[in-house]
């Protein structure tokens, strides 16, 4: 069972000297781009760049490789080129139709995360989160304020129904669902927000587009000292059952739970 990252950082599968950074970093999950970060003339090179970096590995990290989207021109080529990748999964970008991230997982011989970035993706997330080869959702929050003429709102008022519904649909498949990118590289306080927000509205993670963001992710996304500790002594003392515990009622969901916090601790 792969445990749910905190942190998903993306980085062009062209940037060789990127990727090999990466392998020391504290991010829970490296996508590959074969997509948006990389330039029409280098995507050849970013397709076979992400099959050797896969086969080299990263100790210790979930794999992905995002592919173009179905009604892209590089769409074929790039699932020529890593069909079999040694990576754990593969990201689907503007999925709106679960057949397609079905064909698309058995042609790469790996299940994929499915990005939402369209409305009618948010209209069937729920069918999508509930294709068996789908594993995962990730919001592309850019492309969805863009579709619906949204103004630029730290508080993401307008993408707020979508994510619910994201995540929602997650919750209902028992899948791994993550938080779009924070776009402002030098807004340590706006990122944290944005983080914290995701957090509360019930996400798994964050997916970032630099290495100085992973910290604030995985802190946010993470459970701290405290909470691993409240957890651990909550599974000690559970005996089954309802029980009181401390000055609270507790039962097997409250166990899950804090097990669930400490599969998220690595503990």
């Amino acid at each position: 069972m792969i445990v749910a990252p905190r942190s998903a950082l993306y980085l062009p599968a062209s940037n060789a000297r990127a990727i090999e950074k990466v392998r020391g970093l504290a991010c829970d999950m490296v996508i590959l781009d074969l997509e948006d970060s990389v330039k029409d003339e280098d995507k050849p090179v970013a397709r076979a760049g992400a099959v050797a970096a896969m086969q080299a590995g990263f100790p210790g990290k979930i794999t992905a490789i995002r592919v173009n989207a179905v009604d892209s021109r590089f769409h074929a080529d790039d699932l020529a080129a890593v069909a079999g990748a040694a990576c754990d999964l593969f990201v689907l970008p503007k999925v709106e139709d679960a057949a397609d991230a079905a064909r698309v997982a058995h042609q790469l011989g790996r299940p994929v995360y499915a990005m939402i970035e369209t409305p009618l993706a948010v209209r069937r997330a729920y069918e999508i989160a509930a294709e068996p080869a789908v594993v995962g959702l990730i919001m592309g929050n850019n492309d969805l304020a863009h579709v619906l003429h949204l103004p630029d709102d730290p508080a993401r008022t307008g993408l707020q129904y979508a994510m619910q519904v994201a995540v929602m649909a997650a919750r209902m498949a028992g899948i791994t669902v993550l938080d779009g990118v924070f776009n402002k590289l030098k807004d340590e306080a706006g990122l944290a927000a944005e983080c914290a927000q995701g957090h509360l509205l019930g996400f798994d993670g964050k997916t970032l587009i630099h290495p100085n963001q992973i910290d604030t992710a995985n802190a946010a996304f993470g459970p701290d000292a405290q909470a691993i500790a409240e957890a651990q002594a909550l599974i000690a003392a559970a005996t089954g059952g309802a029980e009181r515990y401390q000055d609270r009622m507790i039962e097997t969901m409250h166990v899950e739970s804090a097990r669930r916090l400490l599969a998220r601790a690595r503990v």
